[in-house]
């Protein structure tokens, strides 16, 4: 079975083809990837803004404030919300630096988005997200602006790397030698 830099089957391709095809279908299949992967921080970046239109217009979707808290029960104070969102920028910011100085490739920065989205529901189930509303946007803003810096810069390193192997692939028939 063929086989490819991972040492994982290539799916789809016919044993025929040579070694240095093959590897350079799956560096320009890795391209392709992070191409798409560099983008995500920006797709995130636009559902937080289109959450954040939602809660402006103060969720008009949703069942009264007054209706929920029938049924779940009161909310936390706003003041307990907010201390809340603070430790919660500061522990996002903090993992995402963590994450790109040690290089690691962590794809999902949606998450942040459902969390920034819980904090508006909060706040506008505890009838206070006039008043803070603009706390949440900019923790969303700046959680979400590091964590697309951070994508990026992953993407765009990683793909600088793969455009020198495929054109040492290409030259020399074989992959460059592993740098430790």
């Amino acid at each position: 079975m063929t086989q490819t830099i991972d040492h994982r089957p290539v799916p789809g391709l016919a044993p025929q083809q040579s070694q240095p095809e093959l590897l350079e279908k799956q560096l320009r299949t890795d391209i392709k990837r992070l191409n798409r992967l560099s983008n995500r921080g920006l797709w995130a970046f636009s559902l937080f803004i289109l959450v954040s239109l939602t809660a402006w217009r103060d969720f008009p979707m949703l069942p009264l404030p007054d209706t929920v808290v029938a049924v779940l029960g009161p909310p936390p104070p706003p003041y307990v919300i907010s201390i809340v969102l603070l430790f919660y920028t500061f522990s996002a910011i903090i993992l995402s630096l963590s994450r790109m100085t040690a290089g690691l490739e962590h794809k999902s920065s949606f998450c942040h988005v459902g969390y920034l989205t819980c904090f508006f529901l909060f706040y506008h189930f505890a009838k206070a997200l006039d008043d803070n509303f603009w706390p949440v946007f900019g923790a969303g803003v700046t959680i979400l602006a590091v964590e697309s810096y951070r994508i990026w810069s992953f993407c765009r390193d990683a793909l600088s790397r793969r455009h020198e192997q495929l054109e040492f692939l290409q030259r020399t028939g074989r992959m460059p030698p592993e740098e430790d």
